[in-house]
């Protein structure tokens, strides 16, 4: 281990932020059907083809044995950002057990699966989302959002900004309503 903190002082000030803060109807207003937020990386795609994204995160899912509650009625469908960002995490914790198991071909598979996941799918959807998240009104919110940023790192393909990028520019554009 690197000694570093698992949480960033960012995250614990966003999850303390939530703690007071966060409401189920929020949550939908924001990342539900038609929410100015979308929490699915289809949502994103400048061309989007949806089978072959879901299939492509399956197959993904399916080579590393990750089965996240997406398949479940109620759960997030694959391309969501919490099932992306779950199967990074389990990736990087296979990549640290294998390396404590002794073995270094076993652990940088995981590692290259990882990185590659995170540049063609997470960071893709990760760096719409955090801009998006910036005009949410809500603090925990936006933190979260620069938060996974800068671990995914920006972009690496032309991706959909669903805010008018002059309209953004606009004083005290933001899409909450009422009192932050």
């Amino acid at each position: 281990m690197s000694g570093k903190p698992a949480l960033s002082a960012e995250l614990c000030a966003a999850a303390a932020h939530a703690a007071g803060n966060a409401e189920e109807g929020v949550f939908h207003s924001i990342f539900g059907p038609g929410g100015p937020a979308p929490a699915r990386e289809a949502s994103y795609q400048v061309t989007i083809q949806l089978g072959y994204l879901m299939s492509e995160l399956n197959a993904y899912y399916d080579a590393f044995a990750y089965t996240p509650a997406s398949g479940s009625p109620g759960k997030e469908p694959p391309d969501h950002v919490s099932v992306e960002a779950g199967f990074m995490g389990f990736l990087r914790l296979k990549q640290a057990f294998a390396l404590a198991a002794g073995s270094e071909a076993e652990s940088e598979i995981a590692r290259e699966a990882a990185d590659r996941f995170l540049q063609e799918h997470l960071s893709n959807l990760a760096e719409p989302l955090s801009h998006a998240l910036d005009h949410s009104g809500q603090r925990y919110l936006e933190l979260a959002g620069k938060a996974l940023v800068r671990r995914t790192g920006p972009a690496r393909k032309q991706v959909f900004d669903l805010l008018d990028q002059d309209a953004e520019k606009a004083e005290g554009c933001s899409f909450e309503c009422g009192e932050a």
